[in-house]
């Protein structure tokens, strides 16, 4: 298992991350999550679009919850693109947030069974089985295309290089 010291912090204090780092120009590794149904969903099911992954700690917090409605807002005006927005907080939990908010642009879906996409994309803080915060971009053909590890997790990803570096890739 690949762990990595220093590359964030949380509250200023450094965490472990530990998967598999995501590189640009490498393959994007399957995973396995959950639906707010309790369903299986895997990167296939995301089929041959564009992939804007959104990685999130929790959508109980301030930050994740502008993140997701940022990108939920995002996805309206984006072509041949899939957003997902991942992290470990229960299915049952991320459905009421997306009830709450109207979040229906983008799939929000739950890593806490397995930590799937989270070991297979190195977004794993050790210290708290929680992911960091972070962008995934993949192209039509599951290739990496850019990743961004926010190096404090409670400060927001850079929305727009993410947004351009996606509207490359329609």
């Amino acid at each position: 298992m690949n762990k990595r010291t220093g590359l964030v912090t949380m509250g200023g204090n450094p965490v472990t991350l530990i998967g598999n780092e995501a590189k640009p120009g490498e393959k994007a590794p399957d995973f396995t999550v959950l639906t707010g149904d309790l369903a299986p969903y895997t990167l296939k099911d995301a089929g041959d679009k564009v992939k804007i992954i959104s990685v999130v700690p929790s959508l109980d917090t301030g930050v994740c919850e502008m993140q997701t409605l940022r990108f939920n807002q995002e996805a309206t005006k984006l072509k041949d693109t899939v957003i997902l927005t991942i992290s470990v907080d229960l299915p049952f939990a991320q459905k009421r947030f997306c009830e709450a908010h109207s979040v229906e642009n983008v799939i929000v879906l739950s890593d806490h069974r397995d930590l799937s996409f989270g070991m297979n994309y190195g977004f794993v803080m050790e210290e708290h089985r929680l992911l960091s915060r972070g962008i995934v971009i993949l192209d039509r053909d599951n290739t990496i295309r850019y990743v961004e590890y926010v190096r404090e997790v409670r400060e927001h990803p850079n929305y727009e290089k993410a947004l351009e570096e996606a509207a490359r890739l329609v």
